[in-house]
C-alpha cells in the first residue's frame, strides 16, 4: 500500500541583516540570529532560529536570549567530547523551557556510535554540514532520526537530505557569495548574469526554496506536528 502521509515541508532559517531577513520571508523562510546579536530581529513577531557562538559559547547569555526571544528553535552547545553529554543535555532541557524545540549537535565520534541511546528523542539531532570551517566526523548513516542541517552549501544540504530525515535547515552561505556577485542557480554558485547584490540574494533564495519543494522527510509525522505547532 502506498504511503498516504502528506508532504512534509522543511523549515528554512537564515540569520543575517534585516534586508536578507525581509527577502527570505517572501519565500517562506523564518528569521534567525545569534544570541550575541539580536539587533536585526528586534521587530520580528517571533524569532525562528536562535543560533549560538560556537567558538566562544556562553550558556548564561544563550539562556537569557532564549528567555527573551522564545524562538521556534534553538541549538545547544556542540558535543565534541563524550564527557560533555550529561551537561549539554541538562542545558538543552533548560533551553527547551523557552523555545519550541532544541537541537543537539553530536560531533564526538564516540557519541555518534550511541546517538539514539544517549540523546533523548525529545531533541532534534543537529548535523554540522562539513565546510572549510568545520563539520562533524560522524558518519551520515548514524543520523536516523529527525535532523536539522547546520550551515554549509545549499546543494550539499539537499544531497544530505537524501541520506537522512531532514526536517529543518539554516543557511547563509548564499549571502557570502552575493557579496562577490555570485548566486546559487539551483545546482551551484556562479556569477549572476545581471549582477547586483540584491539580485544575487533574491535569486539564490528563490532557487534554494525550489530545491526543497519536492522533498518529503521520511519520518514520523507526529514529531513533525509537534515542531510545527511551535511555529
Amino acid at each position: 500500500m502506498p504511503d498516504a502521509r502528506p508532504a512534509v515541508p522543511v523549515l528554512k532559517f537564515v540569520a543575517h541583516s534585516r534586508r536578507v531577513l525581509a527577502l527570505a520571508e517572501r519565500f517562506g523562510w523564518l528569521p534567525g540570529a545569534r544570541y550575541t546579536n539580536l539587533r536585526d530581529v528586534k521587530t520580528v513577531p517571533r524569532l525562528g532560529f536562535l543560533d549560538i557562538n560556537w567558538k566562544r559559547y556562553d550558556f548564561r547569555k544563550h539562556l537569557a536570549a532564549a528567555r527573551a526571544t522564545q524562538p521556534y528553535v534553538t541549538v545547544a552547545e556542540d558535543i565534541v567530547r563524550y564527557d560533555q553529554v550529561d551537561r549539554i543535555l541538562d542545558q538543552a532541557r533548560e533551553l527547551s523551557l523557552w523555545c519550541g524545540h532544541v537541537i543537539v549537535v553530536p560531533k564526538s565520534p564516540r557519541v555518534g556510535r550511541e546517538i539514539n541511546a544517549l540523546i533523548p528523542e525529545e531533541f532534534l539531532l543537529g548535523y554540522s554540514v562539513p565546510t572549510r570551517y568545520g563539520g562533524t566526523r560522524i558518519p551520515v548513516s548514524s543520523f536516523t532520526r529527525p535532523v536539522h542541517l547546520l550551515g554549509g552549501r545549499p546543494d550539499t544540504q539537499r544531497r544530505l537530505a537524501g541520506q537522512m530525515p531532514v526536517v529543518s535547515m539554516d543557511c547563509n552561505r548564499f549571502t557570502l557569495d552575493a557579496a562577490f556577485g555570485d548566486y546559487f542557480d539551483g545546482e551551484t554558485f556562479r556569477p549572476h548574469p545581471a549582477g547586483g547584490y540584491g539580485r544575487c540574494l533574491e535569486d539564490s533564495l528563490r532557487n534554494i526554496t525550489r530545491l526543497w519543494e519536492s522533498y518529503e522527510a521520511p519520518m514520523e509525522i507526529a514529531l513533525w506536528r509537534k515542531l510545527r505547532a511551535a511555529a
